[in-house]
């Protein structure tokens, strides 16, 4: 394990895409996005003798006050990417984690790399175990690892595959989407692809979505700072669907290794009745294809499979694409202390809830302001 000091995205992401998992929050412009938070990124290589990369991690390191004391946190998100189907690899990779948690004074450091749980919703005919994804969580707590309490990114989703034709996918989806869809264009919904210079009302629009959906976002700047950056490099595509050229619903599209991923969506309560939001996925499904993508990321499941979870409706929603359900292992933390990172486990949640209902009290103010 080798640290280094990239200087350039090219510098960096080219070494992360000698990886078929490379994920886009491992990438470049991930890490200069987590700068804005306090994050300060850290890059760190595997190599073999020929001193190829066997293995890569973008590992964000964060400082902390906690009982009077500054501590560290570390966390590598949907990283290491290497392939983790070599268990023998992987326990060295976890092992030097380790060593690196210890070595920075940490409270812990977190991981939660796209392995693979399992497929389907459990307890149907569908599901399907992976053997590979059981094993490395055993190993994971083995080595002192635990299920993390704070899962930052969605530990499943679905995925849809794009190397079917259009025609295909389509006929594969549910008839009640198909038929959405088409009613959407017949309607008189339009979609077409946005501009850089949109991005402030995007934004409105994500936080009067954030507002009716109770889910918190952050800052203005944050967003648009780091939306204006994928744009930029050409990882990142903007869609609005319009109604008579009014915005009523919109995406970004982001792309990285063949993949893209739809990690931003937002909308108004107007039209909805035109079903905006099912032509607008239809079009970053075409415009994912039309850009090289393999797979369509549609960036969240529930944790549990039933109505009582929150992206339930959301679920039900992409289900009518026909994608499928990948369950992840989630993220896991690395206790290098663990009786701090008790007592940090116990006040997280607490200080999480504060921060939320503050999120949420200012995020609706300013949509009331207009």
């Amino acid at each position: 394990m080798k640290q280094i000091f990239p200087q350039t995205s090219e510098e960096w992401n080219s070494i992360v895409l000698n990886f078929p998992q490379a994920h886009i929050l491992q990438s470049w412009e991930w890490a200069e996005a987590k700068k804005q938070n306090a994050w300060t990124p850290l890059f760190f290589v595997w190599q073999d003798q020929q001193a190829d990369p066997k293995a890569a991690a973008l590992i964000l390191k964060r400082q902390i006050n906690l009982l009077g004391l500054r501590f560290s946190v570390l966390y590598a998100p949907k990283g290491p990417v290497f392939d983790w189907d070599n268990l023998e690899f992987a326990c060295q990779v976890i092992s030097d984690l380790q060593n690196l948690s210890k070595k920075h004074k940490t409270i812990f450091l977190k991981i939660d790399p796209d392995v693979l749980l399992g497929t389907g919703i459990p307890g149907t005919d569908e599901e399907q175990s992976s053997p590979n994804g059981l094993s490395l969580q055993k190993m994971l707590e083995e080595q002192g690892w635990q299920y993390s309490q704070d899962q930052i990114q969605f530990q499943n989703t679905v995925l849809l595959d794009l190397t079917q034709s259009e025609e295909d996918l389509l006929a594969a989806m549910k008839q009640k989407t198909r038929y959405n869809i088409r009613l959407a264009g017949r309607k008189g919904v339009e979609v077409r692809q946005g501009q850089i210079n949109e991005l402030p009302m995007l934004y409105q629009l994500y936080a009067e979505t954030a507002v009716r959906d109770d889910f918190v976002i952050r800052h203005e700047d944050y967003y648009l700072k780091t939306w204006a950056a994928f744009l930029k490099a050409g990882m990142a595509k903007i869609l609005i669907a319009e109604v008579e050229a009014q915005p009523v619903a919109a995406l970004i599209l982001f792309v990285f290794n063949k993949v893209s991923r739809y990690m931003f969506g937002m909308s108004t309560e107007a039209y909805r009745e035109l079903m905006p939001n099912y032509l607008l996925q239809w079009e970053a499904i075409r415009l994912s294809k039309h850009l090289g993508c393999h797979t369509y990321d549609m960036w969240g499941a529930p944790d549990t499979f039933d109505s009582t979870d929150s992206m339930w409706g959301v679920y039900r929603f992409k289900q009518g694409f026909n994608g499928l359900t990948a369950r992840h292992i989630g993220a896991w933390d690395f206790p290098s202390h663990p009786q701090i990172y008790k007592t940090y486990t116990q006040t997280l949640p607490k200080l999480l809830d504060l921060m939320r209902r503050r999120g949420k009290s200012e995020n609706r103010k300013r949509v009331q302001n207009g």
